[in-house]
């Protein structure tokens, strides 16, 4: 049987930092031995240090049964250790090998069992921990703030460990480390307050942070201990990411070395499935604690990420309280719905307080409202155009604005803005001046890794290192983003109220100009009409007279003048009426009854009688429905359309009148409205150019000469307005020479609806 080691040689070099293999280190740290089984129970893996712990070497127990090796007690506490439910991270295994007692931990690594052993602690150490666990928590109810329950826990953790120095780091956004609390021996250097950059802690260290959360380096100076394997595969390797005795970076252990550590303790703070932050335990000599103060040790850091929601939003509670009694202050205004109104809104304190702004401005109808500490008009304009250009079309929040808008980067008065359209080009826009602040780093960040001719190492130097940040502001917290939103949502509202206010206001305005207008015009009409009616007829009973003197005489050269004038002057009475009745029709929907068409259309035939002899004319008509009309207005309607297609006949045929109907209520889609009954009128007569269709409803618009067709031009426009007075519509049809046809449509009425 062949054997061999799976140490990963080429672990570190100069290009792979930032992807280095920490997961299969191939050795682990010398405080206790490794050895990974397979699902037959064969060990496959063994540390080469086991020889340390048990009068057993990793030849020997490499490719043998545990049973074989271990005996079958220990087998059977192992097979039932992996088959149970208990939280084997938390509790380990107990057991006995070969006379010495263990702590054994064991998790599966792929296909493999892998059992990590520790020779066993004293047990009277978990009971002072308990005591101090239970201190702990009676300590912790009494803070209030994330603060100072970090701080409490450091101090917490310091006595239940008994490190030199224990840290409470914090991430950004960007994972660089922040020292949020910290309790060490008093001889010490404090870091709180100190910046790591994120390059101190690379992107995979962080993933093995987050699946294995308690990290022990128990001597910086350990010698890695080598595993060995049965060498049956090509490439065998070991997954160690949730392995306690993995043994660590080497640059990891050089950057210790160079902060001077001698022993660390790291418990991951997971908060939301994301690293929140780590503590950081340090030692300055060598220490190795059991698997009990481990134990107590994560439990400190559950206990912070069980309270940071509960925690951030205690701090956050009463800015976030203020923000929304500003909100409801302004939403609560009964503000008048004019513009002059933004002239006391803008100067109302609680304007600024609902997102903590320093300054605020409104842009609307082109005018620009502001109050506090705001850029120049000038200036405004420009970063709203700046946002229409990038695609901020509807709202822009940040606390940096010269990294997305690289135009305006210095402009100190504004570094942070929220931006809310309010429709068209109307905005609000609130602001936070430049906050210069100073950080404290670490050591230089751009040196956190040192590349040399010696090779790559970690930097030497931990010496504050200060940072002055400018360009941007305090950070706009989401309670005020949301809180600013919400303000601007009921002001997009307002503004709509006061435009919709104002236009409303125009047109009643309107309204009632033009109802005195028409009003005016109907009497000037009705006034003018009436009285040249009077004259006219005397000049008809004067040229009549004249006539009559002249008729001894045919030859009389002033007849055919005297004619003229009596004709011009019936005409322009007739004229005159058709005006007079135009005028009159007014809206008269609510006057509407329901009445039978057909009686309407037998006293329409009844009434062009005479005309219909004379031309010869057919009407041949279907059953009429009933509709909501007014009788005298149909009657003339229907007298004016036969009336119209009687003029407009064929001289070539006899005129033949056909009019249909719908039987029944159906919903016929108009334009602009719904319609349930029609009427239609075809003729064959000299019909008209579909391009016309629209046009000869005008009033006095003529298809035809004077000479051709007489009449005033008005009956089909009285056709229209009557239909449109009645809430229903009028269309025409027509082929050039081949006739026409008009429709009518009435609107529906309650029953035609259900219907």
């Amino acid at each position: 049987m062949k054997i061999k080691d799976i140490v990963n040689r080429g672990l570190v070099t100069l290009t792979n930092c930032d992807q280095e293999p920490i997961h299969i280190p191939g050795n682990i740290q010398p405080h206790g031995f490794l050895i990974g089984l397979t699902n037959d129970w064969i060990i496959d893996y063994c540390t080469e240090n086991i020889s340390s712990f048990l009068d057993l070497s990793h030849t020997q127990a490499l490719g043998k049964k545990f049973e074989t090796v271990f005996g079958g007690t220990a087998h059977n506490l192992v097979l039932n250790y992996t088959n149970s439910e208990t939280v084997q991270d938390v509790f380990p295994l107990e057991v006995e090998l070969m006379g010495r007692k263990f702590q054994i931990n064991i998790h599966k690594s792929g296909d493999i069992y892998v059992l990590e052993a520790e020779p066993q602690f004293d047990k009277q150490i978990l009971a002072d921990v308990y005591t101090q666990t239970i201190q702990f928590v009676t300590q912790m109810n009494s803070t209030k703030s994330l603060k100072d329950l970090c701080a409490l826990v450091a101090e917490g953790t310091r006595e239940i460990t008994g490190y030199d120095r224990v840290m409470i780091y914090r991430f950004d956004e960007q994972y660089n480390g922040e020292v949020y609390a910290e309790s060490c021996r008093k001889d010490l250097e404090p870091f709180l307050g100190l910046h790591y950059p994120h390059t101190d802690i690379p992107v995979q260290a962080r993933e093995l942070y987050i699946r294995n959360q308690l990290r022990l380096i128990t001597d910086i100076n350990y010698q890695p201990v080598p595993i060995f394997t049965v060498d049956d595969k090509e490439d065998k390797n070991l997954d160690l990411s949730l392995s306690i005795l993995r043994s660590t970076s080497p640059i990891h252990v050089q950057y210790l070395k160079n902060m001077g550590v001698g022993a660390t303790l790291t418990i991951s703070l997971i908060h939301h499935d994301r690293l929140w932050g780590l503590i950081a335990c340090h030692h300055y000599s060598k220490k190795n604690i059991s698997p009990g103060v481990r134990l107590a040790a994560k439990l400190q850091g559950q206990f912070i990420t069980s309270q940071i929601d509960i925690r951030e939003s205690n701090d956050e509670n009463l800015n976030a309280k203020k923000t929304l009694q500003a909100l409801e202050h302004l939403t609560a205004l009964d503000l008048p719905l004019a513009e002059d109104s933004l002239d006391t809104l803008i100067q109302m304190p609680e304007l600024l307080a609902v997102c903590n702004a320093s300054g605020v401005s409104i842009l609307f109808r082109n005018k620009m409202y502001k109050n506090g500490q705001v850029p120049e008009d000038n200036q405004i304009r420009s970063f709203t155009a700046q946002l229409g250009s990038k695609g901020y079309n509807e709202f822009y929040a940040s606390r940096k604005i010269g990294e997305d808008l690289p135009e305006l980067e210095g402009s100190s008065n504004f570094a942070g803005a929220v931006y809310h359209a309010l429709g068209g080009s109307n905005h609000i826009i609130w602001y936070r001046p430049e906050t210069v602040s100073e950080i404290n780093w670490a050591g230089d960040p751009e040196k956190s890794i040192v590349k040399d001719d010696k090779g790559l190492h970690p930097r030497n130097s931990f010496n504050t290192w200060k940072q002055i940040v400018k360009g941007q502001s305090g950070i706009w917290k989401e309670y005020e983003i949301n809180s600013a939103a919400k303000f601007a949502h009921s002001l997009h509202k307002n503004l709509i109220m006061i435009l919709l206010s104002e236009e409303e206001e125009k047109y009643r305005l309107q309204s009632e100009v033009l109802k005195e207008t028409n009003s005016e015009l109907e009497n000037i009409n009705w006034i003018s009409t009436h009285d040249l009616q009077e004259p006219l007829r005397k000049i008809q009973m004067i040229t009549s007279k004249l006539l009559s003197e002249k008729r001894h005489d045919p030859e009389h050269p002033e007849i055919d003048s005297l004619e003229r004038v009596s004709k011009s002057a019936a005409k322009m009475r007739e004229l005159l009426q058709d005006i007079l009745k135009y005028t009159r029709i007014k809206n008269t929907r609510e006057a509407a009854e329901k009445i039978d068409l057909n009686l309407i259309l037998d006293a329409a035939i009844e009434e062009n009688s005479d005309l219909i002899s004379e031309c010869s004319a057919v009407i041949e008509c279907q059953k009429l429905p009933q509709v909501n009309a007014i009788g005298f207005l149909m009657k003339q309607l229907f007298i004016n359309i036969i009336q119209n297609s009687l003029k407009y006949a064929s001289p070539e045929r006899n005129p033949v009148i056909k009019i249909t109907a719908s039987q029944q209520p159906e919903i016929i889609k108009g334009r602009f409205k719904v319609y349930c009954s029609w009427v239609k009128f075809s003729d064959n007569g000299i019909g008209f150019d579909q391009k016309y269709a629209d046009s000869i409803f005008k009033v006095f618009t003529r298809l035809h000469t004077q000479q051709e067709y007489s009449g005033s031009g008005i009956g089909l426009a009285l056709c229209k307005k009557i239909m449109q007075a009645l809430g229903g519509a009028i269309s025409a049809e027509g082929k050039s020479g081949l006739g026409a046809s008009i429709t009518i449509y009435f609107p529906c009425d309650e029953q035609d609806t259900l219907i």
